[in-house]
Order: C-alpha cells, then sequence, then structure tokens
C-alpha cells in the first residue's frame, strides 16, 4: 500500500510563535513538500484558560510571511467537539480503551520503581481490569495487547 505524505502543524494559541514551534513547523512543512504531501494546520485551542486573544490569528499570519502555506482550511480543535465524542465512543464500545483511576503521582511513582528488563512499563496496567474501589475515572488508556507494537518512523527507521 502506498500512503500519500500528510505534515501539520498544532500551535497552541497560548502567545506568539516561538522559535522552537517555528522549527518544528518548517521541518514538518519542509518534510511534506519533499515527498510532494499535504500540509495541514490545527489549531489546538481547547486550553482556553491559557490562550491569549488574537495570537492564533498572528500564529497563522506569522506562518503566511514566512512562506509557510498549508492545503485546506484551518481545523480548529474546539470545532470539532462531536467527531472526538464519536470516536470516543466508538472505541469505548470496541473495548479498546479502558478508564483508570490512577492520579499522575501515582504513575510518576510507578514509572521511576524498578522494571524487570531494560525498559519496564512506564505503566503497570493497575486498571486494566477495572478502577480499584472507591475511585474515580480520571483517564482512559489504550488496551494493547500481549503482542509486540512495531512501526516504521520515516526517518528513525523501525520501533517496537
Amino acid at each position: 500500500m502506498i500512503l500519500s505524505t500528510v505534515g501539520r502543524f498544532a500551535p497552541s494559541p497560548t502567545g506568539p510563535l516561538h522559535l522552537g514551534s517555528l522549527v518544528a513547523a518548517v521541518g514538518s512543512w519542509l518534510f511534506a513538500r519533499s515527498q510532494g504531501g499535504r500540509w495541514l494546520m490545527r489549531m489546538d485551542d481547547l486550553d482556553r484558560p491559557r490562550m491569549v486573544a488574537g495570537m492564533a490569528d498572528d500564529i497563522l499570519r506569522t506562518l503566511e510571511l514566512l512562506g509557510l502555506e498549508w492545503d485546506g482550511p484551518v481545523v480548529w480543535q474546539s470545532q470539532r467537539t462531536e467527531a472526538y465524542e464519536a470516536a470516543f465512543r466508538k472505541l469505548r464500545s470496541q473495548g479498546v480503551i479502558y478508564p483508570c483511576g490512577c492520579s499522575r503521582a501515582e504513575l510518576a511513582r510507578s514509572s521511576s520503581a524498578p522494571h524487570p528488563g531494560e525498559d519496564g512499563p512506564a505503566y503497570p496496567g493497575s486498571c486494566r481490569d477495572g478502577v480499584a474501589e472507591g475511585r474515580g475515572e480520571r483517564s482512559f488508556r489504550v488496551r494493547v495487547g500481549a503482542e509486540e507494537v512495531v512501526f516504521r518512523d520515516g526517518v528513525m527507521g523501525e520501533y517496537r
């Protein structure tokens, strides 16, 4: 199967475009264009308390001034809630995700504990079979089977 290259940039409008984000945008744009692919723009406008008025337009204008043109309309994450909720419901109905009641502090402690093997799991699977009695759902995790997950990164090669 031949896949066409699609790059994307998803800035958060929490301030002016900074150098690190610009480097990421240029790299993504150059790679997509060098492969004859498309470059998409997705505005990550979900963190309302941190957003700064006018910064989304400022970021887009800056990219345009630098000659970085995207293909198609800008996708605003805040306008796609229904699509995200539908995808979430589908994943949940398929049993591909499960609720987790672990706090960030608990996860940090578990990832620093000694684990068997070189790279022990960052998440020990505490909630894989259900959230403990008296705990609430904090997040959802992807259910990964015992089989090895393999993918090929276009730059770094094969990962397992």
